[in-house]
């Protein structure tokens, strides 16, 4: 999950908390959900790492509710997929039998709940709630939650 989102922030090596004014601010920072010139966005993007070994999706919608606040719902999925499984390749008899090789994957997989809104002077506060789940598969599980707060103050332009 810190990885980063977006072509514009991968390619400024993630400075953009700032500066976000998109559907991606709902990671970067949920107060600029807020600055949407749209009634709606959707924000999509797939990258390959390591030679097209692990894969990185990333998906948000956000939405404007009134002139002053927006929410937006996003997914993120890092993962290695046909992973060879050899724990059964050799049987008790010591023979080798790659037809009993399996597949599997392990990925990391978030979803956000997120919400701005503009305050008097400047000032813009927001929130993300996360579910995050780890899965190896069918060796090991995992689940967790996090909360991330933002503020951003704009002085003058």
């Amino acid at each position: 999950m810190n990885i980063g989102i977006g072509a514009r922030a991968l390619g400024m090596s993630n400075a953009v908390v700032t500066s976000t004014n998109d559907a991606t601010s709902s990671f970067w920072n949920p107060g600029h959900l807020t600055k949407i010139d749209n009634d709606l966005q959707i924000s999509l993007m797939h990258s390959e790492y390591f030679a097209g070994i692990a894969k990185f999706d990333f998906g948000s919608i956000a939405k404007t509710i009134d002139e002053k606040s927006a929410f937006g719902v996003s997914f993120i999925r890092f993962g290695v997929d046909n992973i060879p499984n050899t724990t059964e390749l050799i049987d008790a008899q010591g023979n080798v039998n790659y037809d009993r090789i399996s597949y599997f994957s392990a990925a990391d997989m978030a979803f956000l709940l997120s919400y701005g809104k503009k305050l008097k002077g400047g000032l813009s506060l927001g929130g993300s709630a996360k579910i995050i789940h780890r899965q190896v598969g069918d060796f090991a599980k995992a689940w967790g939650f996090g909360l991330d707060f933002s503020a951003s103050y704009q002085y003058k332009k």
